[in-house]
């Protein structure tokens, strides 16, 4: 037959473990933990998406008409912005690749440095076909287009333009047009 252990002598031994393990815990959350800093030029850079995001939200007054001088202004101001900001990450990233081209002897060095151009080229790629669509929304702005579907010719909505300036379908065309996409492949 097994030996009956004491119920106050297992608590005892329980206590220990734990008080052992938190201290272990206490030591180990002591150590400083490794910082990695990212160069400075990284830590300046923002995606495109960024750009247009410092603006405060058009509040819809009751009974007012949509696409009215008001929203027009407040969608021209952040498409705008968003365009210029875009512009100016254009610029710097020239001025970046002409600034750190070397030819470094150490051919993983190149590698690093072409992989690093690549990336940045395709990301002013994407930025390069945004910008055309943001100059077709100001086109569209100007004519008094902007804000409509370009399918069902119904209103695209204010708080879906101001996640998306660039929208020119309603939700439930572009529902639609995702579920046709999925189904081709």
């Amino acid at each position: 037959m097994p030996p009956v252990k004491n119920k106050a002598a297992t608590s005892k031994t329980t206590s220990k473990k734990a008080t052992t393990a938190s201290k272990k815990t206490t030591t180990a959350s002591k150590k400083s933990p490794a910082v990695t800093k990212k160069p400075a030029a990284k830590q300046a850079k923002k995606s495109a998406l960024e750009g247009f995001s410092h603006f405060t939200p058009y509040k819809i007054k009751k009974g007012e008409k949509y696409m009215n001088p008001a929203q027009v202004e407040h969608f021209g101001v952040i498409l705008a912005a968003w365009k210029k900001d875009l512009m100016e990450e254009v610029d710097r990233t020239v001025h970046h690749m002409q600034d750190e081209a070397a030819n470094f002897p150490d051919p993983n060095d190149r590698a690093t440095q072409e992989s690093e151009f690549t990336m940045e080229l395709r990301t002013r790629d994407r930025e390069r076909k945004l910008i055309k669509k943001i100059d077709e929304a100001l086109e569209k702005l100007g004519h008094d287009e902007y804000g409509y579907c370009d399918v069902c010719g119904i209103e695209v909505g204010v708080r879906r333009l101001e996640a998306r300036p660039t929208a020119n379908l309603c939700i439930d065309c572009k529902t639609l047009d995702e579920i046709r996409e999925k189904q081709r492949g």
